[in-house]
């Protein structure tokens, strides 16, 4: 059985949190409480992005392509199957998609540190 990306990421933030609750118990509302704010800060930050840059999305710079038993279609994961990625970056704009990319990123990260500066 192959588990999902960040699998033991999950089993470890729980494992941490059951210690927090072991130890501290009173401090568990508060984890919460910041853990949804943060959550809530990466989706106004995406939508921030939305709204400023209504014509530069990421996705505007891709298109989509059939598939083809290719070796640039494929994308290798960990046990050695090809799986065939639909979607490329439409000629020429591999730059700006990036920096499409790079942008939404620092914004919602902006956002996410705004936020868990401030509570």
């Amino acid at each position: 059985m192959q588990f999902p990306r960040l699998f033991w990421w999950l089993v470890a933030t729980l494992m941490l949190l059951a210690v927090i609750g072991l130890f501290y118990p009173q401090q568990i509302p508060v984890s919460l409480y910041k853990l949804s704010l943060i959550t809530m800060a990466g989706v106004v930050g995406y939508w921030l992005d939305r709204s400023i840059f209504p014509y530069a999305r990421p996705d505007a710079f891709i298109e989509h392509i059939d598939p083809v038993d290719d070796a640039e279609a494929c994308d290798i994961d960990l046990q050695g199957d090809c799986k065939l990625i639909p979607f490329e970056v439409a000629s020429g704009d591999g730059f700006v998609f990036a920096m499409a990319m790079l942008r939404r990123a620092i914004i919602v990260g902006c956002a996410m540190l705004a936020i868990g500066l401030g509570a």
